[in-house]
């Protein structure tokens, strides 16, 4: 097993993780030429492209309630690197642009609130039109959310003042913005939109709906035409008899009380394998992470998994209600849907991962240092996401007795005041990686639709995966990626049984963002059934700093990193720059369906609710991790026996 770490990984990897860099963005290696661009044209072995395919502007109702006016194209000039305004007034800017987005505004009631407020509008008698025109201050804002819920559970035709017309009229502009700053070569702007779906009891079933060309319906279909997302599928398909093809990723599962992944369907129908096959044609990948939450797993369901409590956002999306784990989290997804073609079904999990960010001010805070949270005036300061100790209002959007002012946390064990809200829970993610030829819609939806994507929680790790019949010398040749990719498996591929030796082998690769902490480890997560129960392995692949992994416990030792909580200042004197192996593993059964994927860890940072109380000068909440370490994941490889 190889392992290569800093500066002479950095030689070897240009072979094989040859990236494309944003406009301006130095390359890994301190000065590469970015690659994928127009005048290079396609590249076979693929280059990294990173993106937001979440993001809501001022044509999304909750956006525009939270103070957000921007609108698709303030979003998309923000990805492409420029500055724009927070909702509280402060600039917002990335770090570096983005290479894709896609503006995602809410399907239902698109375009509506906005509206109430332009004389002449037909949306400006509205009934909560003149207490939305009149609202300043946040807790009344956060009174006409509420307010709305009626309007957004109504079903088509329901509702007599949702004018079409308004919805319309948005949805032009959305895909006007997408036109005219989809730039081939350069930067991809889809046009998208989100469909947001609930089952009972507030169960998040929301999913973004992605075209890949310029042609989109005359209207999104959304959850006021039905709340079942298998009538989001069919009208996927009707859409693709037109020749207008799109692809759903459901978001934030974790939230969904474990109604994301059922073993059913929406109305307790069992599966079968037609719903298997509309499913998976329409939802090839799923979002792994991104402000509310990652949905990697739960320390409920990986407890021999030490890294299983990352940003666990534990409650149903807009309540303090618990999701219920099982059918929440995507490893117990990939886990279930093994068992369920272990007993004669298709799989209907089997899908690639990406993050994103679920914006609801028009662009992504993916920065743990530079973190305005998500939703707008109500949680622009730190003592309104509950980081740091402040008074005032609950900040839980629930029940109006949930709402009182004198409902206050003081739960951290310091004896201190803190805001009751769940947004210190929240966290600083995601962004979408797509391996593809070139940064172009066709280019990019088809590798999303072919699963060779991978999710990060906010750097821009890359992160490639290959099966085949390799050997550890084989990382060294300038010609590896042309060989993996016409012998091996890419990530989000099947290998068959017939392709397997005594064991399958795997080619694992990761490099850093060289603008954030070095890389600690590099790990296979395995799942597979036995005896119709679910079963999981953590392995460690690769140790930073030279390390070896104990092939008793499959970990590699502590690499001693270190975070100064004074001054969020990390060690330097530990970390990767990249990490590879070619790993083979050591407990194959090749009776047994299992998956594969890869997560990279960075050494630990601080957590943007550390970072808040260093700049407010009080120490952080003691209920909360001081640190996390950043990650990301590649999608699975699939192997299925004879």
């Amino acid at each position: 097993m190889k392992k290569l770490t800093t500066v002479a990984a950095l030689a070897a990897f240009s072979v094989f993780l040859m990236a494309a860099c944003a406009p301006g963005d130095d390359a890994a290696d301190g000065g590469e030429a970015a690659a994928g661009t127009a005048a290079e044209g396609p590249n076979p072995t693929k280059n990294a492209y990173f993106g937001d395919l979440h993001v809501h502007t001022r044509y999304s109702f909750d956006a525009f309630i939270f103070g957000t006016t921007t609108d698709p194209n303030d979003a998309y000039e923000f990805a492409k690197g420029g500055t724009i305004k927070h909702p509280a007034g402060f600039d917002m800017k990335l770090d570096r642009p983005l290479d894709f987005q896609g503006v995602t505004d809410h399907g239902m009631y698109l375009g509506m609130l906005p509206a109430m407020t332009e004389e002449g509008s037909p949306a400006y008698g509205h009934p909560i039109a003149d207490d939305l025109r009149a609202a300043e201050e946040a807790d009344e804002r956060r009174g006409i959310f509420v307010g709305m819920r009626p309007y957004l559970a109504a079903q088509a035709g329901e509702d007599e003042h949702l004018d079409m017309g308004v919805v319309r009229g948005a949805w032009s502009k959305i895909i006007e913005a997408a036109e005219a700053h989809n730039d081939p070569g350069n930067f991809t702007a889809f046009i998208a939109y989100e469909y947001t779906s609930s089952g009972y009891e507030r169960d998040n079933l929301h999913r973004n709906v992605v075209f890949r060309g310029s042609e989109a319906p005359e209207a999104p279909f959304s959850r006021i035409d039905s709340q079942n997302p298998e009538d989001l599928w069919a009208a996927m398909d009707g859409w693709r008899e037109q020749g207008i093809d799109a692809l759903a990723i459901p978001h934030n599962p974790n939230g969904s009380g474990g109604r994301m992944f059922e073993m059913e369907k929406f109305y307790g129908d069992p599966l079968d394998d037609e719903y298997v096959s509309v499913r998976m044609r329409n939802e090839p990948i799923v979002e792994m992470t991104q402000v509310k939450g990652t949905s990697d797993t739960h320390p409920a369901l990986s407890p021999n998994d030490e890294w299983a409590d990352f940003e666990i956002m534990p409650y149903k999306i807009a309540t303090t209600i618990i999701s219920d784990p099982p059918g929440s989290y995507v490893r117990d997804a990939l886990i279930r849907g093994i068992r369920l073609a272990d007993g004669g079904l298709a799989n209907p999990y089997k899908f690639g991962l990406i993050g994103a960010s679920d914006t609801h001010v028009s662009g992504g805070a993916f920065q743990e240092d530079n973190y305005w949270s998500k939703v707008g005036i109500l949680d622009a300061e730190a003592h309104l996401r509950g980081s740091v100790p402040g008074t005032g209002a609950n900040q839980t959007l629930g029940d109006a007795a949930q709402q009182s002012d004198a409902a206050m946390r003081t739960d951290d064990g310091s004896g201190r005041t803190f805001r009751d809200t769940y947004y210190y829970t929240w966290g600083a993610s995601g962004l979408a990686g797509v391996w593809a030829e070139e940064n172009t819609r066709e280019a990019l939806f088809d590798a999303m639709r072919n699963k060779e994507t991978f999710a990060t929680s906010g750097p821009r790790m890359k992160v490639r995966f290959f099966a085949g019949d390799f050997a550890d010398g084989d990382l060294d040749d300038a010609e590896f990626l042309t060989r993996a990719y016409a012998e091996g498996v890419p990530m989000g591929g099947d290998l068959l049984a017939g392709d397997v030796g005594d064991a399958p082998t795997f080619a694992v690769m990761a490099m850093r963002d060289a603008m954030a902490a070095p890389l600690d480890r590099l790990q296979v997560i395995k799942g597979w059934s036995s005896d119709g129960e679910g079963a999981e392995m953590v392995y460690d692949v690769a140790c930073s700093d030279g390390a070896e992994v104990d092939p008793a416990t499959h970990r590699c030792p502590d690499n001693g990193a270190t975070v100064d909580l004074s001054t969020c200042r990390i060690s330097d004197d530990s970390g990767a720059d990249a990490l590879e192996a070619v790993w083979t593993d050591p407990d194959f059964d090749a009776s047994k369906r299992a998956f594969y994927y890869v997560r990279v860890l960075e050494n630990p940072t601080c957590r943007w609710s550390t970072w808040d109380a260093l700049r407010e000068g009080v120490e952080p909440r003691y209920d909360v991790s001081p640190t996390i370490q950043e990650r990301a994941w590649s999608s699975p490889i699939w192997y299925t026996p004879e």
